[in-house]
């Protein structure tokens, strides 16, 4: 190992599950789950792509989150699948790079995205009259490239000092893909202003964002319960519950993993935190957000019985 960590220049990852039956079990759920989420997260953006009454500034915002979600399981299940498999678990300097950019500006862009959600939500909700003109086709598309252009920025500067400092010891992430806090634990040098840099686009990109979504919901819970109709109080309590379940999913372990010292972090409480935002989230997004609800649904029949009547 010595030998390899002085001559070699690339990363070693350690996985996520064992090499024995167990570790098999587990990786078989895993592209499942992998599975499962390509196929929902392209249904959606097929649906909305291609159904007149999805063309809304909310679907556009959930076209993009799918997006988002496809890539970033993309960058991170099918390098851990092939390194099972193969039994290599070696990635480049520059692949650990890219791995690294391309999960920073997804996990960005997605708080942002969510808190523009949520934005959208209490418009149309609180404010129905002032909707049309809060929530313009050019204002959701503001929000979408804000997202993603604020992301990749945030991105560029934490991937460019991830990668700057030495690796003197072993090469070995203790991970299942590369991540700056499991990374910067294989530093020889002093990091602790860099880790202040961190707290700081933590706040950013995910104290804000989750405070903006919260007072959002209680905003939207207010008024729900000013609704005379039972069934309504009782629908949109229901939709707000499994919204806010996801986010916690999404924003606790994120915050947990980036907001705390280097000296708190483990191995086995930094993967299993990190399954929830880069694997299950993904799955779970289309389910919670779109396909609990009437026009999507109502759109996925129209396109299934389209193309049965087209065939016939």
């Amino acid at each position: 190992m010595e030998k390899w960590n002085q001559s070699s220049s690339d990363f070693i990852l350690l996985g996520l599950f064992p090499q024995n039956q167990t570790g098999l079990l587990l990786l078989l759920l895993i592209i499942f789950i992998f599975s499962v989420a390509l196929l929902e997260n392209a249904l959606m953006i097929l649906l909305i792509h291609s159904e007149s009454r999805l063309h809304t500034p909310m679907y556009f915002l959930l076209s993009h989150l799918s997006f988002m979600d496809i890539l970033h399981i993309s960058n991170i299940v099918p390098k851990m699948i092939a390194d099972y498999l193969s039994g290599s678990r070696t990635i480049s300097f520059a692949g650990c790079g890219f791995q690294i950019f391309l999960s920073l500006t997804l996990l960005g862009g997605e708080c942002l995205l969510l808190a523009a959600m949520s934005y959208d939500r209490y418009v149309a909700i609180c404010h129905p009259l002032r909707y049309p003109v809060l929530m313009r086709d050019n204002t959701s598309s503001l929000l979408a490239a804000g997202a993603w252009l604020v992301g990749i920025l945030n991105s560029i500067v934490h991937t460019s000092f991830a990668l700057h400092f030495p690796f003197c010891h072993s090469r070995a992430i203790d991970h299942f893909f590369c991540e700056v806090p499991a990374m910067l634990k294989l530093s020889c040098v002093d990091t602790s202003h860099y880790e202040r840099g961190v707290y700081v686009s933590g706040i950013i990109f995910l104290l804000i964002p989750f405070s903006v979504i919260s007072i959002s919901y209680v905003q939207i819970l207010l008024t729900v319960f000013q609704m005379q109709s039972s069934g309504a109080r009782q629908k949109s309590l229901s939709t707000c519950s499994f919204h806010m379940v996801v986010v916690i999913m999404y924003y606790g372990p994120f915050i947990f993993t980036y907001m705390r010292p280097r000296s708190y972090h483990t191995p086995g409480q930094d993967k299993f935190l990190a399954i929830f935002y880069t694997i299950l989230t993904p799955t779970l997004n289309p389910i919670i957000y779109s396909f609990r609800n009437k026009d999507v649904l109502a759109a996925m029949k129209n396109i299934i019985q389209n193309t049965f009547l087209n065939k016939k």
